[in-house]
């Protein structure tokens, strides 16, 4: 197989993959990443901004999965957070929505749990991350980058078909229906 070929799967799979993150999160960790990691030739200091940094991110990732939208009756895209009982805050015209959508389900956190190693994987495919923590893996680097999105988007695709998510929380691609309960059709 040709190179060209293989960063362009390699390219596609990390495209795929990062689909099922927040774009504001995914986005911030591309901007800020080679600053903070000062191109890859950390000091100290840098590690430590670098470290929580990315878990910041890893949680926004994690707790992104536990939000969701809909469409209040002046036609405002309002954003929730999802309980066991429903949405909170409540919205004030709770009478002609189907709160039971909005609960808290098992689907939830599996997807929560796969957004989080999703973006693992895009920290650890980042060249300055990887020259900032372990300038010694730098070689391996290239391996792990044409192997890991193909792995983890194969099982990530399965365990997304056995948990359908419809959630259409803060940072995410939204559509315009879900299960006859309006949601937003555009991030705000």
């Amino acid at each position: 197989m040709a190179t060209s070929q293989l960063n362009q799967k390699t390219f596609t799979g990390a495209g795929d993959l990062i689909k099922i993150l927040p774009t504001g999160t995914v986005f911030l960790f591309q901007f800020l990443s080679p600053v903070l990691t000062n191109s890859g030739h950390c000091e100290p200091v840098n590690k430590v901004l670098v470290l929580v940094f990315v878990i910041l991110c890893g949680l926004s990732c994690y707790l992104s999965s536990f939000t969701d939208s809909y469409v209040a009756s002046d036609g405002t895209i309002q954003w929730t957070i999802v309980t066991p009982s429903g949405m909170w805050p409540t919205p004030p015209t709770s009478d002609s929505l189907d709160l039971s959508a909005y609960k808290l389900r098992l689907g939830d956190f599996v997807h929560a749990t796969f957004s989080a190693a999703v973006f693992a994987v895009l920290v650890v495919m980042d060249y300055n991350i990887v020259l900032c923590f372990f300038p010694s893996l730098v070689e391996q680097h290239k391996v792990v980058v044409q192997a890991l999105p193909p792995v983890v988007g194969a099982v990530s695709s399965v365990v997304f078909v056995t948990f359908p998510n419809t959630r259409h929380g803060i940072g995410y691609r939204s559509t315009s229906t879900t299960t006859g309960v309006p949601k937003a059709t555009s991030i705000a």
